[in-house]
């Protein structure tokens, strides 16, 4: 949250110069406040460990949100009860006609196929197109923000020699950006994916700016200029057993697959992880939240 100071109190200019955020009397009188909406397109199979994961996150914040979940209607889940998406979800059809002031889609393990070989991905590209009107910003996870850079910026994903599984260090390229305030220089990230996008890519792109990157993992952070977009390649929601338990069974169906890099201590699958994302997590999701949707979003939007 903004800290709300006098306009002329000399610690005002310091502050601002540290990339902290300072509300002065004027604006803080004028400022509306009430529930943010906020949208999430739930792709991934395990949708209430999703769905729990990325709460936990969202809950972590003083501010009061009201939360509707999305599905595909072109899509049959799987490994998702009938009963539970039928109580707790809707979809698109239902929620067109209004606003959100954040929206968050989630990763999928569909990265063999090609994004038009996706059986939603209609649906998806008419959700991308409404969103850019109808919401105030919108974080794309994983699998999601290599569709929303592909959809929004034409920047398609490249196969891996090999599955990009683990915790890894990532460093700032910029820390003059509100989605980074209060990061450390290095901070870590677990992923899992077959795919990556080429940082020489998104670098050309005048209109997209990358926040930060991995030596092993590549770009994991970058946001359209505007803010309205943002694109995560890893998973900083995961719980410590995720990548675990995502590698056992990798195992069980007999993939050659090696473990998890920097996640198991001494890189011995019979330790136990290391939680060591959380704080940085917590972090990047009370941001978004904050900078990008709260204090950007309209009261009325109509």
């Amino acid at each position: 949250m903004p800290i709300n100071i006098p306009r002329d109190l000399p610690a005002k200019e310091i502050l601002e110069n540290e990339n902290i955020f300072i509300m002065d009397e004027d604006r803080a009188y004028r400022q509306d406040i009430r529930p943010l909406n906020i949208l999430i397109l739930n792709i991934m199979p395990e949708k209430e460990r999703t769905e729990t994961q990325l709460l936990r996150l969202l809950g972590n914040s003083p501010l009061q949100i009201n939360i509707t979940f999305l599905f595909p209607e072109t899509h049959q889940a799987k490994t998702t009860g009938k009963n539970h998406l039928e109580k707790f979800y809707t979809n698109f059809s239902s929620i067109k006609h209004k606003k959100y002031d954040g929206m968050i889609i989630t990763g999928a393990p569909i990265e063999h196929l090609s994004f038009e070989e996706v059986n939603y991905w209609r649906e998806l590209i008419e959700i991308m197109e409404w969103s850019k009107t109808n919401v105030t910003s919108t974080l794309h996870i994983c699998w999601g923000a290599q569709a929303g850079l592909y959809y929004h910026f034409g920047i398609n994903k490249y196969p891996l020699s090999k599955k990009c599984s683990g915790v890894f260090s990532h460093r700032l390229l910029t820390k003059d950006v509100k989605l980074v305030r209060g990061f450390d220089d290095l901070y870590y990230v677990p992923h899992s994916r077959y795919t990556d996008v080429s940082f020489d890519d998104l670098n050309k792109k005048k209109n997209l700016t990358i926040l930060s990157v991995s030596d092993e993992a590549g770009v994991c952070l970058a946001t359209s200029n505007d803010g309205k977009q943002i694109f995560l390649t890893g998973h900083p929601e995961y719980d410590v057993t995720t990548l675990k338990e995502e590698y056992e069974r990798d195992l069980a169906k007999g993939i050659d697959i090696h473990p998890p890099v920097n996640y198991f201590p001494k890189n011995n699958p019979e330790n136990t992880p290391v939680h060591s994302w959380r704080s940085h997590a917590n972090l990047l999701f009370a941001n978004w939240l904050n900078y990008y949707v709260y204090q950007e979003t309209p009261y009325n939007w109509e």
